[in-house]
């Protein structure tokens, strides 16, 4: 039996500052409760920080694609989008010949729009261009992202990596209410711009910031005080 429904038979139980507190005990979002796979993406990814180029451009390509789609959708077709771009392998995703862009683009398990195809070929060009730039071979001393990051900071590759942490702020204070949750920032912002002028697409303000919270760059989950907790 699913321990959410086992355990007491406590039911979801929504608090003053707009967290679930679900039948397992957890506290979680309410975006996080719409489903299982949301339920689990928030338990075992989101929030913890993501390094390596091919998981930073997933997490910029499908959150490109989750533009006007839940993230539900996003997560049942992952393993398609994983399967079709190569783990997202950016240099192998530069060498798909037409056949196979024309394969995935036709294949209904991923999400049939051509610009937003379009863009996982124009991102993953760009990644591999940002590879031997001088300024992006490795985060400076004392920069914020290393003490978010610790010990894994000295294992950023170059490259994407080190310009999407170069973007963590220094200082980050959670919104005391899940009403109050920020959709962008002034880092996001700037990401965003510098994005683009590097040659990504579907890459704004707002989906700037969902993929900070993603990888832990900033932590966005309102605190609970412990007389509310189960």
């Amino acid at each position: 039996m699913d321990k959410r429904t086992s355990d007491n038979h406590r039911q979801p139980v929504t608090t003053v500052r707009g967290n679930i507190i679900d039948a397992d005990g957890v506290v979680r979002p309410p975006w996080a409760m719409r489903s299982e796979l949301e339920r689990e993406y928030f338990d075992e990814e989101w929030g913890r920080p993501v390094i390596t180029e091919s998981g930073l451009l997933e997490r910029i390509c499908l959150e490109g694609f989750q533009s006007g789609l839940s993230w539900a959708t996003i997560l049942r077709k992952r393993r398609a989008f994983r399967d079709h771009f190569f783990l997202f392998d950016a240099t192998r995703i530069t060498q798909m010949s037409a056949e196979q862009r024309e394969a995935a683009l036709a294949d209904p398990a991923l999400i049939r729009n051509s610009r937003k195809h379009a863009a996982i070929y124009r991102n993953a060009e760009a990644t591999v261009a940002l590879r031997e730039d001088p300024e992006l071979q490795e985060l400076p001393e004392g920069h914020p992202a290393r003490k978010i990051l610790g010990g894994a900071a000295r294992r950023l590759p170059a490259g994407l990596p080190v310009l999407i942490w170069s973007y963590a702020p220094a200082e980050h204070q959670p919104p005391s209410n899940v009403a109050e949750m920020p959709s962008e920032s002034e880092e996001s912002v700037a990401m965003a711009a510098e994005l683009k002028r590097r040659g990504f697409t579907f890459v704004g303000p707002t989906t700037c910031y969902a993929l900070m919270q993603a990888i832990g760059m900033v932590d966005d989950r309102v605190p609970e005080p412990e007389a509310e907790q189960p």
